[in-house]
């Protein structure tokens, strides 16, 4: 999510409102946009060499990038010392010291509840269950770039404390002093002012200041967006986040909620994807006409609705729930009747008065969400992302002698006669 917040794109100021399509030209976009993903190929070779480059130089290949890319001073360490972490947090005002206050305690508890927990069952002879255990170490990945994203800083940080993890590192390029009070306020520790692709290669290798993590979390842009890939067989990452997306399907919503939604998730990237679904043309036209009243100060929603936005026109509602379906979108606003047919999707949001932006920032669920298509097939970061289930199994005599045949049949089957063996020297001593 929010790919965009590294980057400052010029935008272009003309915008002729958004489409209405229907029929075979509703359809072909749902297609098109159906196989939009994260193509990145160009910028593979050069982030490769950046990685190299830090594996081999460690320190100085990351401080020589920060210098060049993330305006970090001479003479300035990567670490940001805990007293000036401190000192962010007891010179923030005290508005924003009470929104962020706020919305951890809402993000801390919803992790709370969304914590696997262990478990056993015992049958036949044989206990079985699982144990969570939290990771190690991971490294939490805020954006910088236009504006100080301190709710990534929330959303990356808190489920891995809930998680348990020990050991927690943050690093953005140039973090503003909200950042830094956000840091400070959830006891971060160690913080580097580092960003792109330079500080994924630091935390999936390590260096003498920046330690080796077990898993890389959080947004970035493109650069941070390859860095993860390509060190994803060394080190454990969330997913590969591309633009910002939002999806509304309704035929009954106020036109003004739906397009300021639109809109408001529009603003984070020239490339975010706003779509609207509907049955009603009465309603599309509705919030087309509010979309283009909505835009007008806001430059870069208005080139991202100028390129990836639309109003589809679906003759029959099981057709809209398939296109939403098929698009598979980060953020969906739904009416409540459609929450049974929804498969696909980051996160839901449920009715007129529950707006994306809400999940961006307070709510409670994560705001880290599967763009490109990915909520096919994973969800939103979540405490989750940060424990292992292992599982546990403690068999007696007798459950054993009970499935003995089965393992002995199945082992016999692959050629595998040790584990055969494994089992019938045990039987035979029972």
């Amino acid at each position: 999510m929010k790919r965009g917040a590294e980057q400052s794109r010029p935008v272009k100021p003309n915008f002729r409102g958004i489409p209405i399509l229907s029929g075979s030209r509703a359809a072909v976009t749902v297609e098109r946009l159906a196989e939009r993903g994260t193509q990145f190929s160009l910028l593979e070779p050069r982030v490769k060499r950046i990685i190299t480059d830090v594996r081999r130089n460690g320190d100085r290949a990351v401080i020589g990038y920060a210098r060049r890319w993330d305006g970090l001073p001479k003479n300035r360490p990567l670490r940001i010392s805990e007293r000036d972490l401190l000192s962010a947090w007891r010179s923030a005002k005290p508005e924003l010291r009470k929104s962020l206050a706020e919305a951890a305690r809402n993000v801390r508890r919803f992790c709370q509840w969304q914590k696997p927990k262990a478990w056993t069952r015992t049958r036949s002879g044989m206990s079985l269950g699982q144990i969570v255990r939290p990771l190690d170490s991971v490294g939490c990945y805020v954006p910088g770039g236009r504006y100080p994203l301190v709710s990534t800083l929330l959303m990356t940080v808190i489920p891995a404390q809930v998680a348990g993890v020990k050991n927690i590192i943050v690093t953005s390029p140039k973090p503003s002093s909200e950042v830094l009070a956000a840091a400070a306020m959830l006891g971060v520790r160690d913080f580097y002012r580092v960003g792109g692709a330079h500080a994924i290669a630091a935390l999936a290798y390590g260096t003498s200041t920046i330690p080796r993590v077990d898993k890389i979390v959080g947004p970035g842009n493109a650069y941070v967006t390859v860095a993860k890939k390509l060190v994803a067989f060394d080190c454990s990452i969330d997913f590969l986040a591309g633009p910002t997306e939002a999806v509304i399907l309704s035929d009954t919503g106020t036109p003004e909620f739906i397009a300021a939604d639109l809109v408001s998730q529009a603003e984070h990237d020239p490339d975010s994807l706003a779509v609207f679904i509907t049955t009603s043309r009465k309603l599309a036209q509705s919030v087309a006409l509010h979309i283009t009243r909505c835009i007008q100060n806001n430059p870069i929603a208005r080139e991202s609705l100028r390129r990836r936005g639309a109003i589809l026109l679906a003759p029959i509602r099981e057709l809209a729930r398939d296109w939403a379906n098929r698009l598979a979108p980060e953020h969906i606003t739904i009416d409540p009747e459609d929450l049974p047919f929804i498969r696909n999707a980051g996160s839901i949001f449920l009715g007129d008065h529950s707006p994306q932006a809400a999940g961006d920032y307070a709510s409670g669920p994560n705001h880290v969400l599967p763009t490109s298509g990915q909520a096919r097939f994973r969800a939103g970061l979540s405490v989750s992302d940060f424990v292992k289930l292992i599982t546990v199994q403690q068999l007696s005599a007798a459950g054993l002698r009970r499935i003995s045949s089965t393992i002995e049949s199945l082992a016999g089957i692959e050629g595998l006669q040790a584990h055969a063996e494994s089992i019938r020297v045990r039987c035979a001593h029972a």
